[in-house]
């Protein structure tokens, strides 16, 4: 049982949880920051979490429900205050609607993560600061600490999970809802690399290339929001072009960035493509959410062998930074 105290300060309106770990702190440091961990735990048993977006750093966001066991959906968000990188973390947490959008008539929290070593390997000591003592009375009725306490049992199976999120799986893809899919792949390579390998014309040019046999003669890269680019491929022998097009909706380098995507020639909505860097032991996770117009596009596309082509072009990607 990774939980050791719990208090509660009605002056102070808080309430602190400390719970410790038989890992080092940057284990359990990534389980936090790795959106495939976190949703691992995040949630009581019966109330599994997907997180939709998992964005780390200032003023980054996540976005995630938890599923009932009657299939009913309980939304929530977090605002990143301040990220210290394996030591702490400060979120604004709150309630979140159908479409994300914090739910007006829930009260929100302060919530701080610190982390620290200690003789047998890591602590944990997470501290909410509610709004007022009606507000903590409120959110301690329905049931907050034993719904925590009963999640942070889950973490211990997390962090000794080493296979599961290690550098060198390989690109993975899991369904999220019923339009979106997430990509995923630890890149050996730091988050400025990656990032730049992403955006500079030449380094594209000797990674995102898919199988071997192809080259990529068109490359237009965009830098900034309303920005378009533009990226063609073509089969050696030029037998075979086949390009994609599409604006940048989002940036904050060298962390995110979201655009969307359609492919040239092809009628039909383009994707919704949103790439996050994180840091991690081991490298940098590359998350790639994509939602598509509907369940049968997201299929579609997805049984063409777009995740083994882009496992060519990442493990092409860490020749060219290794």
């Amino acid at each position: 049982m990774p939980v050791t105290s719990v208090e509660k300060d009605l002056d102070a309106l808080t309430m602190t949880i400390v719970a410790d770990f038989p890992v080092p702190v940057r284990r359990l440091w990534d389980a936090y920051a790795d959106p495939r961990q976190i949703e691992r735990f995040w949630g009581p048993p019966e109330f599994p979490a997907t997180f939709f977006r998992h964005d780390m750093s200032v003023g980054g966001r996540s976005q995630f429900a938890m599923t009932g066991p009657d299939g009913s959906s309980h939304g929530g968000f977090w605002e990143f205050l301040a990220v210290d990188e394996g030591r702490s973390f400060e979120v604004r947490d709150g309630f979140a609607g159908p479409d994300g959008e914090p739910a007006a008539d829930m009260p929100t929290m302060r919530m701080v993560f610190s982390f620290s070593e200690t003789d047998d390997g890591s602590r944990l000591t997470t501290t909410t600061w509610f709004g007022s003592a009606d507000e903590l009375e409120q959110l301690i009725s329905m049931g907050m600490e034993e719904g925590t306490r009963a999640a942070m049992t889950q973490i211990d199976a997390v962090v000794a999970d080493l296979a599961s999120f290690a550098a060198g799986r390989g690109t993975e893809v899991q369904l999220l809802g019923e339009d979106r899919a997430r990509i995923s792949r630890v890149i050996r390579g730091s988050v400025d690399e990656v990032w730049r390998a992403h955006h500079d014309p030449d380094l594209l040019r000797r990674w995102q290339l898919g199988p071997d046999g192809w080259t990529m003669p068109v490359c237009e890269v965009a830098e900034a929001v309303g920005d378009s680019y533009r990226y063609e491929w073509e089969k050696e022998a030029g037998t075979e072009r086949f390009g994609f097009t599409g604006s940048v909706l989002e940036i904050d380098a060298p962390r995110r960035e979201v655009a969307t995507e359609a492919m040239i020639g092809a009628e039909g909505s383009s994707v919704r493509n949103e790439m996050t860097l994180t840091p991690v032991d081991g490298g940098t996770l590359l998350a790639l959410v994509v939602t598509y117009p509907d369940a049968d596009t997201r299929e579609a596309i997805l049984a063409t062998g777009m995740a083994d082509g882009m496992e060519q072009s990442y493990a092409r990607l860490e020749g060219v930074l290794g």
